[in-house]
C-alpha cells in the first residue's frame, strides 16, 4: 500500500491542508432534500441496451428498489430520469413506459429526460407527441463526432425543443466541448445541460495518481473549454459522472475536487445542478460515496449556495412539481 492508498482508506486525514476522505465517509450534517437529475433505471426483461457488455457488472437490471437500497438515508427526495441508450427502435416504448412512472406517486422519479435521434428527419414527429407533458422534460442523445455538429438537422431540432419547452443534455468527449459552446449559442433560445463536468478525467489533474493508464484529456485545455461553453447563459452544468472514472477504492475529495470547483467557479451557484448517475456511478464507487464526497469538497461554500447546488437549482430549471 502505497502512501495515497493509506491516506485515503483513513477516515479522515490532514496532510498539508488537504482533506483526504476514505471511500464510505461518514455523512456531513444534512442539508436538506437532494434532487437527483440523473437517476438511470432499467429492466432488461422489456429493454435492450446495446451497449452493455455480457458478464459485465451493470448488465443486469436495475429497480426503483435497486436505487431505494442505494440512497438509504441520503435524502433524496425527487429524481429525473436520465434515458439509458436502448435499442434505436425502443426509443419510444422507453418515453412512454418511463412517463407512466413518474405518474406513479410511490416513487421518487417525476420528471425524465428521454433519448431521441436528434439528427434524423423523423425526430420533430417523435418528440412532438410529448408536447405538454408534465413530466418529459428534455432529450439526450450523444454527440461524439465534430460532422454531428454541422449537421443543419440537429440546429433546427435544437430549436425546436426550445418551443416545446424542452432542454437538451450535451454528452460530448472533452475535445469537442468548444463545438458544442458554438451550437449552444447558436441555439440561444434552447435550454442545455452539460453531462459530467464534460466528461472530464480527474487522472488529468494529478501526474502522481497511479491509475496504470493515461489522462484522457488535458486539463488545461478543458478547463478553458469548460470557461468558453459557461461563458454561453442558455447552459447549465450537472456535477455527476466523474467518479466512475475513478478505480474502484481511489475514490477521495481530493481527487475529484479540481474538476468540481472548477465547475461550481465558472458556472457560478445558479448554473449548477447535482447527479447521481446511479448505477454508472457504481464503476467508480456507491452513490453515496459521491454524494458525501461532494458534500465534503462543497462543505465551505455558503449554505445557500449548496442548497441551489442539490435542490432549488434543479427544481427551478425542470419545474418540478
Amino acid at each position: 500500500m502505497n502512501r495515497r492508498q493509506f491516506l485515503i482508506s483513513s477516515a479522515v486525514s490532514a496532510v498539508g491542508g488537504v482533506r483526504f476522505v476514505c471511500a464510505e465517509p461518514n455523512a456531513p450534517k444534512s442539508l436538506g432534500p437532494i434532487v437527483d437529475t440523473h437517476q438511470h433505471l432499467w429492466d432488461l426483461s422489456k429493454f435492450r441496451l446495446p451497449w452493455l457488455k455480457p458478464g459485465g457488472e451493470l448488465t443486469r437490471s436495475f429497480t426503483q428498489a435497486d436505487y431505494r437500497k442505494a440512497t438509504e438515508g441520503l435524502g433524496i427526495k425527487k429524481t429525473v430520469y436520465m434515458e439509458v441508450a436502448v435499442a434505436r427502435e425502443q426509443k419510444l416504448a422507453e418515453a412512454e413506459y418511463i412517463a407512466k412512472v413518474c405518474a406513479d406517486k410511490n416513487n421518487p422519479t417525476c420528471a425524465a429526460v428521454i433519448g431521441g435521434l436528434i439528427l434524423e428527419e423523423s425526430f420533430e414527429e417523435y418528440i412532438t407527441r410529448f408536447k405538454g407533458s408534465p413530466h418529459i422534460k428534455g432529450v439526450r442523445h450523444a454527440l461524439n463526432k465534430p460532422a454531428q455538429f454541422e449537421d443543419g438537422r440537429l440546429i433546427r431540432h435544437l430549436r425546436l425543443l426550445s418551443r416545446l419547452n424542452m432542454s437538451f443534455d450535451l454528452v460530448v468527449p472533452t475535445r469537442l466541448i468548444g463545438q458544442a459552446a458554438d451550437v449552444v449559442e447558436r441555439c440561444g433560445e434552447t435550454r442545455f445541460i452539460l453531462d459530467h463536468c464534460g466528461n472530464a478525467d480527474p487522472l488529468a489533474f494529478d501526474p502522481n495518481l497511479e491509475w496504470g493508464r493515461k489522462p484522457q484529456h488535458d486539463a488545461n485545455m478543458w478547463k478553458r473549454d469548460i470557461e468558453t461553453l459557461a461563458k454561453r447563459p442558455n447552459v447549465i452544468c450537472k456535477i455527476s459522472g466523474i467518479i466512475a472514472r475513478v478505480p474502484k477504492g481511489e475514490a477521495a475529495a481530493e481527487v475529484l475536487a479540481p474538476i468540481v470547483n472548477h465547475c461550481l467557479d465558472t458556472f457560478g451557484p445558479d448554473r449548477v445542478i447535482f447527479a447521481g448517475d446511479w448505477p454508472v456511478c457504481t464503476r467508480g464507487a456507491p452513490l453515496r460515496v459521491w454524494v458525501n464526497l461532494l458534500r465534503e469538497i462543497v462543505r465551505k461554500r455558503p449554505l445557500e449556495e449548496r442548497r441551489k447546488l442539490f435542490w432549488s437549482n434543479a427544481h427551478n430549471f425542470y419545474g418540478l412539481a
